[in-house]
Order: structure tokens, then sequence, then C-alpha cells
């Protein structure tokens, strides 16, 4: 009887172990990847129904309304290092929120500069306050760089396409700026890069405007429902296919 029983504590001890030592996939960005769960889902929140959580966790850090920028300002990116450790994944997916003018005005306040170069600007926030802005690329070339040397491996992605369409009758791509920057940085410092918005905008473009906008999107033209957040994060676990990731051997 003592026989079985230290067997039987052996055996939820070594369970125990393999779930604590397994690698988890760290997310960072906006509110396409983590949002209410409501009306408006991010894909981050679906991706572990694609993935056998006994062998990887997710731990999804995205926040609504960040950049680039506001994520490692409000301290949110050291509390992801704090937790990250060697052999863990980071998938960074950013872009929505980056677009204004970087100023100490509210409309300003998560702006960044545009492109991939190390230029920057300061601001006076008063008070002795002051901050460094740097470019979408830049702050792209921070996280990587940060992540690789705690000994995790970072993904870029391209943000998820918006619900807004050409003359043409097709999907508006990012191909020309952040998405397009996201790739640079990917190429630059030789990670995998995954083109999440050229991905999806293809299946937006073979269902049409009309029924794009039903099934996803229920308010404004970036955030989805479920469906859409599930269709975002099929395009995801298709990316890490197509680029043969090793994350792939985790996918149910």
């Amino acid at each position: 009887m003592v026989k079985q029983l230290s067997i039987i504590v052996l055996g939820i001890c070594l369970v125990s172990f393999g779930i604590q030592d397994r690698p988890t996939i760290y997310l960072i960005g906006d509110s396409t990847v983590r949002n209410s769960n409501q009306e408006y889902w991010g894909w981050g929140s679906l991706l572990g129904a694609f993935l056998d959580t006994t062998q990887v966790a997710v731990a999804n850090h995205a926040m609504a309304g960040r950049s680039t920028r506001t994520f490692r300002k409000e301290g949110r990116w050291d509390r992801v290092k704090e937790k990250m450790k060697p052999g863990d994944y980071l998938l960074i997916q950013f872009g929505h929120n980056e677009g204004s003018k970087p100023d100490t005005t509210r409309q300003g306040y998560r702006g960044v500069l545009r492109g991939v170069g190390r230029d920057s600007v300061i601001l006076d926030w008063g008070n002795g306050e002051t901050e460094v802005v740097r470019t979408y690329g830049e702050n792209l070339r921070r996280f990587v760089r940060e992540a690789k040397q705690i000994g995790a491996h970072p993904i870029l992605l391209s943000m998820i396409p918006r619900n807004q369409w050409d003359e043409q009758g097709h999907v508006k791509r990012a191909s020309q700026d952040f998405g397009l920057w996201a790739r640079q940085i990917a190429a630059e410092e030789q990670v995998s890069f995954i083109d999440l918005n050229e991905i999806t905008a293809k299946k937006y473009d073979e269902i049409g405007s009309e029924q794009v906008k039903a099934k996803y999107f229920p308010g404004d033209h970036t955030h989805t429902n479920y469906h859409g957040a599930m269709e975002n994060a099929t395009s995801v676990i298709e990316g890490l296919k197509n680029i043969q990731h090793p994350l792939v051997k985790y996918i149910k």
C-alpha cells in the first residue's frame, strides 16, 4: 500500500513538474490581441484553443489602447520580462495605435515616429520629466533584442487588417507602412515573421465587404467579434505552418 501511494505521489509530482517546466508563449500587443471578450474579442484570447496546452502555455499580456511606446512606458513590458525564461516564445503584434504624431497632448500620448530608423524626439512633460520617443521599428527592435537576451524566441506579426476597402474591392493592406516595417525588423534581426495582415486580408477579399462587416465587425472598422478573432487566430496558426516554425509541434 505504501509503495503504491509512493508511486502515485511520484506520478503527480512528475506531471506537476512537466506543467511548470513547459514553455510559455507570451503575447504583447493591443486590443486586437486582447479585448474585453464580450462584444469585442482579440485573437490572443483564442490562440490556446489550437494548441496542446498540456505542453505549452499561453500568456496574453496585450492590452487595449496600447502602442509599442505606451506598452513599455507603462511598465507592461518589464512585467513580461520578469516572467519570461529561456526557451519561451514571444509574439509581437502592434500597429493600430501608433499613427498619431507623438507629443504631449492626449491624442499624441501613444504616437510614435514612423519607419524603422533610430531617430528619436524628446518630449518635455514638465516638472523635469522628459520622454524619448522612438520609431515604430526601433521599438520592435528593442522588444526583439531584449527577448533574445533572456533566451526567448520572438516572432513579429503584422497587424490584423481593418474593415477598410479600396476602390477595387480589396481590403487595404498594411504592406507599405506598419506591416512593412515589422517585416523589415524581422529580417534585420533574423527572427520569424508572420504576415497576419495579408493572410487574413486574403480571406476577407474572398468573402467580400458586406459579409465581412456582417460576420466579423459589430461596431468600428478595427475590433472584431468572437468569430473575427477566431479567424485571426486561425491565421496565426496558418502563419506558423507557412514558415514551419518550431511551435507547429504544439498545434493540436
